[in-house]
C-alpha cells in the first residue's frame, strides 16, 4: 500500500445536474490517464494557491462547459477519508450546480450527459458524490423554490410537472403541483397561453418562477409520489 507524503492536495469537483431527454442527467468526463484510467469523473480540479472554492470550481467548469448556463451553484459538502485517492492525500470539496432544461451547453469530446439512474463506472467517490447532489436536489426541491434552476423562464405546468417528475424520480401530479406552488407564490401566471398542438385541446397557460433566486418556501414541506405511484425514469 503507498505511503501518502505529507502534502495535502484539495481539489473542487461540481456535480452538474440537467434534466435532459425526460431524465435527470449528470456531466462527467472520462479520464485519459490513470489513477482510474477510462473511468468517468466530475469535473473539477486543484485549488489554485490564490483562489476561493468557488473560484476555483468555476474556473475548471469552464474547460468542460459555458458556465453562464448554470442557473445555481451552491457548495455541497467535503470528503476527507484518507485514501478516497490511493495516490495522493487529498481533500474533495464538492459543488452542486443546475442547468435549465432549454440550455445546451456545447461539450468536449471527452464530456457527455450521463443519466444519474445509471451511471458508468465512477473515478474515486465520485459515485457517491452525484447521489449525495441528487439528493440535495430532491430534498429542495420540497422545501425551496429551486425548481427555477431546472426550468426555462416560461413553461406550462405539464412541462413543469415532467421536470419535476424526472428529478424527485416519481410521478408528480399537476394539480397538486400547481397548488403548493401557487399556494407559496412560488410560480406566477404570465397571463399567455400556450398554443394547442396538432392534436387538439385547450391551450395552456404559461407560468414562470416568481424568483429566480433561491428561496426557502416550506422548510417542513416533502414531494412525495401519488399513492399507489411507480417510480419514474429518474429513480435510483
Amino acid at each position: 500500500m503507498p505511503e501518502f507524503t505529507t502534502t495535502t492536495a484539495h481539489v473542487a469537483l461540481a456535480v452538474v445536474l440537467q434534466v435532459r431527454g425526460a431524465r435527470l442527467r449528470v456531466l462527467l468526463w472520462q479520464r485519459a490517464r490513470p489513477p482510474e484510467l477510462g473511468a468517468w469523473a466530475l469535473p473539477g480540479g486543484l485549488l489554485g494557491a490564490d483562489e476561493t472554492l468557488e473560484v476555483s470550481i468555476r474556473r475548471h467548469l469552464a474547460e468542460k462547459v459555458d458556465v453562464r448556463g448554470l442557473s445555481h451553484l451552491e457548495q455541497l459538502e467535503t470528503r476527507s477519508e484518507p485514501r478516497r485517492n490511493r495516490a495522493v492525500r487529498e481533500l474533495a470539496t464538492a459543488y452542486l450546480g443546475l442547468v435549465p432544461a432549454d440550455v445546451d451547453p456545447v461539450l468536449p469530446g471527452d464530456t457527455a450527459w450521463h443519466p444519474v439512474a445509471r451511471l458508468p463506472q465512477a473515478a474515486f467517490d465520485h459515485r457517491s458524490i452525484v447521489l449525495a447532489g441528487r439528493d440535495r436536489l430532491r430534498a429542495k426541491l420540497s422545501y425551496s423554490n429551486l425548481g427555477f434552476a431546472l426550468a426555462p423562464p416560461q413553461f406550462t405546468l405539464s412541462e413543469l410537472r415532467a421536470l419535476y417528475a424526472a428529478a424527485l424520480g416519481h410521478e408528480v401530479s399537476a394539480t397538486n403541483l400547481q397548488r403548493v406552488l401557487v399556494r407559496r407564490g412560488v410560480i406566477e401566471s404570465t397571463g399567455t397561453r400556450r398554443e394547442a398542438g396538432p392534436v387538439g385541446g385547450r391551450p395552456a397557460a404559461v407560468y414562470r418562477f416568481r424568483s429566480r433566486r433561491l428561496e426557502i418556501t416550506d422548510p417542513f414541506a416533502v414531494l412525495r409520489p401519488p399513492h399507489g405511484a411507480r417510480a419514474g425514469p429518474g429513480a435510483g
